[in-house]
């Protein structure tokens, strides 16, 4: 399975890039990460841009408040049971400073919350990287979890 993080915005903060870089290069050799940045702009122009950058054939995840928080357990039992429906492609979704709108969630398959806390959508991209890497660590049985 591939995975595409499709984001409002790109990373500025260099510290930022870089841990998501890492956690991007730690996940390829087991789940291939990409990500597309979309141009900031209204919350419907963004809903537009952040559509399109979807394949459709993708299974897809939006991060936002209100959804459904997970451990790092259930995320990674979530993650396996993408995998093994036979999904080929997973996008995760992270909006910009006024979040996502609802044709977007609309579209989602499920909502994720990473947090009842506010996080920079830029944050959250590094979030949701270093939980899929542990995620996977789980499905593995790999010690990283612990």
């Amino acid at each position: 399975m591939n995975v595409t993080i499709v984001a409002v915005d790109r990373l500025r903060e260099s510290y930022l890039r870089e841990g998501c870089e890492m956690y991007i290069k730690r996940l390829a050799p087991l789940l291939p990460v990409r990500t597309v940045d979309v141009r900031p702009s209204t919350q419907g122009e963004e809903s537009s841009a952040l559509l399109k950058q979807l394949p459709a054939d993708a299974t897809v995840w939006a991060l936002d408040r209100t959804g459904t928080e997970l451990s790092s357990e259930l995320l990674a039992s979530r993650l396996q049971s993408v995998e093994r429906s036979g999904t080929r492609r997973l996008a995760l979704v992270i909006g910009g400073a006024e979040g996502l709108g609802e044709a977007v969630l609309s579209r989602a398959n499920f909502v994720w919350s990473l947090s009842p806390l506010t996080f920079l959508h830029e944050m959250a991209r590094l979030l949701v990287l270093e939980q899929l890497y542990r995620a996977v660590k789980i499905n593995r049985g790999e010690p990283y979890h612990r």
